[in-house]
């Protein structure tokens, strides 16, 4: 089975995770780590390239933490992973260095990522919160009230 890195779909997740929580302060690192059960100082090297790459803004101060930077229907699944694998190097260093390994599979190996990001197509951060939402609203809450 061929898998995206676990970096790609933490920032993924973190993204789709400031999209539902951001309202109407910021979401800190340490919600999200808590939400997602990974060590903030991995979870904070992803948040900072995502911020470079304008995807997230980071706000400063005991209250600060992450908002979206552009509307949820302007940021697409494709350009998170492409900033993740970008600052990733793709694993290429995993590779072998052979005459063969260099010539013939490192491109095929780009290729196919390049195929796996583009299947994501144009699915958007909205896309993925309608998902959350629908997948929500079918769970049952249960009514507690006396």
């Amino acid at each position: 089975m061929i898998r995206l890195s676990r970096k790609s779909l933490l920032a993924l997740e973190a993204v789709l995770d400031v999209a539902l929580h951001a309202r109407p302060d910021p979401v800190q690192a340490r919600e999200i780590t808590a939400r997602q059960g990974v060590p903030q100082r991995y979870l904070e090297q992803v948040m900072q390239a995502l911020v470079r790459a304008g995807i997230l803004r980071g706000v400063r101060g005991p209250r600060g933490g992450y908002r979206l930077a552009r509307e949820r229907r302007r940021i697409s699944v494709r350009e998170i992973f492409e900033v993740i694998e970008e600052i990733d190097g793709g694993d290429m260093d995993t590779l072998s260095q052979s005459d063969l390994g260099r010539s013939i599979i490192a491109p095929f190996h780009s290729n196919m990522q390049n195929a796996l990001i583009g299947a994501v197509g144009d699915t958007t951060i909205a896309d993925l919160c309608g998902q959350a939402a629908a997948h929500h609203s079918g769970e049952d809450k249960g009514d507690f009230t006396i």
